[in-house]
């Protein structure tokens, strides 16, 4: 929750939205803080565009309410809430100037031609693109086109603009240089933003909190640090950055750490989650590809888990390199991240390595039943 002495722009309370038998979302409750970046970020099918819908007012919730500005929105139309939304196609009119474009909302509100060329010129300062109000849309840049797009929405000032997945059409380094240019854009104007994504990167970059959501429900909403360092639940531990999971039962211990049985190893673990487990129990552990130390050959790694393995595959990809590897007398599938040092330059299939990890690195959680999505 923020401070009290922080304005709440936009509040939600138990929304609950169903299709028939489908409940797209139920019992969601969220509170975000003026001039904060908040994404919603979840797979496919995990009701978040459902969740936008009611926020933007194109779907009247079932059960719940919406606050904007401590304003109720419920039986409001879209087009008299104080937000604006970005669309991934962004919809900017191709016979109009950029100018014109971004003008358009002014003219419809009644403003006069004096007060839209001053504001028209003021935003295209703030967006980084001062004098390009003359040029016609096709003869701007992708990434130029997505910051019109939020100069459209931006200049009428509203409460709260909501983007639904605007980079999804750019190719991938320009959706790189964007991640840092919308979160720019955001703390330059002070807007609140609401993200939604199913991409964790662009989630985990610009937001000040992030929400997490499965099965039409927020999982967990954090601080990204949070969400990657202290997961609450197997399905955030799995589904925000890169895991292994390992697959075992508990063989004992107390709340903290413990002992887990997976295929023949005995693995150091510490316990996480509200749900209890006992010995016996199925459980799952989390262990990230950069928490595992690794050396070349048969070594003693001097940690609370060691395992011998052969590299199964290299994934080169620069400093983010990786190697599969499987252990050689447990089978053991792990995804390791390499350090970057020449030691490691002429790894290949084949080879045998020595791998080890604390037992504060590991997430361990009671195994979740198959319909709760036990594979992130």
């Amino acid at each position: 929750m923020s401070s009290p002495s922080v304005p709440i722009d936009l509040q939600c309370e138990r929304l609950c939205k169903a299709f028939g038998s489908h409940q797209a979302v139920c019992d969601v409750t969220f509170e975000i803080p003026r001039g904060s970046f908040f994404s919603i970020l979840g797979p496919s099918g995990c009701g978040k565009t459902t969740l936008l819908r009611m926020l933007a007012g194109f779907l009247e919730p079932d059960a719940g309410d919406i606050r904007i500005k401590s304003r109720s929105m419920l039986g409001v139309p879209p087009n008299k809430r104080p937000l604006n939304m970005v669309f991934q196609h962004l919809a900017l009119f191709p016979m109009m100037s950029v100018g014109d474009n971004i003008g358009y909302g002014l003219r419809r509100r009644g403003v006069g031609a004096d007060e839209i060329r001053r504001r028209v010129a003021d935003v295209l300062e703030r967006v980084g693109l001062p004098g390009a109000g003359a040029k016609r849309i096709e003869q701007l840049s992708g990434g130029q086109k997505q910051r019109i797009a939020l100069a459209r929405c931006l200049v009428l000032e509203p409460a709260v603009l909501l983007l639904d997945e605007p980079l999804g059409a750019l190719d991938l380094k320009l959706r790189e240089q964007m991640k840092i240019e919308l979160k720019q854009l955001q703390q330059t104007f002070g807007t609140t933003f609401v993200y939604i994504t199913h991409d964790q990167s662009e989630a985990m970059v610009m937001s000040d909190r992030v929400a997490v959501m499965n099965h039409g429900r927020f999982e967990q909403v954090g601080t990204p640090q949070a969400l990657y360092d202290a997961p609450l639940t197997p399905f955030v531990a799995g589904f925000v950055g890169d895991s292994n999971c390992i697959d075992g039962h508990l063989a004992g211990g107390s709340q903290g750490q413990c002992i887990v049985t997976a295929q023949g190893l005995d693995l150091a673990v510490v316990l996480a989650g509200a749900s209890p487990v006992r010995a016996g129990d199925a459980v799952e552990v989390f262990v990230r590809p950069e928490s595992i130390e690794v050396a070349r050959g048969v070594h003693d790694m001097a940690s609370d888990n060691q395992l011998i393995a052969t590299v199964e595959t290299v994934l080169f990809d620069g400093a983010n390199s990786r190697i599969e590897v499987c252990g050689r007398t447990n089978r053991l599938d792990l995804l390791v991240r390499l350090p970057q040092t020449h030691e490691f330059a002429d790894l290949r299939r084949g080879d045998i390595v020595s791998l080890g990890w604390m037992s504060g690195q590991t997430q361990c959680f009671a195994a979740r039943r198959r319909e709760d999505g036990g594979n992130p």
